[in-house]
């Protein structure tokens, strides 16, 4: 037997709930985030005011400065063609290169090292200098 609610909208599709009340999932408004730009905007506000918008602070491009670094390894082998360049001179044993003319600014640990080398550079990390005097050369750092 039906309740008097329901004799009283016989013949209407929705019953007095709206077009998707009852249906299972309720008038949730949608699922996760939908709607925190329209309907749940107030919400989203109060728990996450930063949720929208840029925050926090880039430095331009053109101010961060980047070294240039290249490896014992590649200047081991590029050593013939830094020869005939003229960039690296052979003196007795050792070759004499000045990283700081080739616009060079660090000198980086990676790599085979089998040639001594006298190496001029701004920059140069404990491995490179290492790798460097155990084949008999030398790092000069300038400061």
């Amino acid at each position: 037997m039906m309740s008097k609610r329901n004799e009283k909208f016989r013949g209407m599709r929705t019953h007095g709930h709206g077009k998707k009340a009852r249906r299972g999932h309720g008038k949730r408004g949608g699922v996760g985030n939908a709607g925190i730009w329209k309907h749940r905007k107030i919400a989203i506000m109060k728990e996450d005011p930063l949720h929208f918008g840029r925050h926090g602070f880039k430095r331009a491009p053109e101010l961060v400065e980047k070294p240039v670094t290249i490896n014992v390894g590649e200047i081991q082998d590029r050593l013939k063609s830094l020869e005939d360049q003229g960039i690296a001179v052979k003196d007795g044993e050792i070759y004499v290169i000045d990283l700081t003319a080739m616009g060079i600014d660090k000198l980086l640990g990676a790599g085979k090292v089998s040639t001594p080398m006298r190496i001029k550079v701004d920059e140069a990390t404990e491995r490179a200098i290492d790798k460097i005097k155990n084949v008999g050369g030398e790092v000069e750092v300038n400061a």
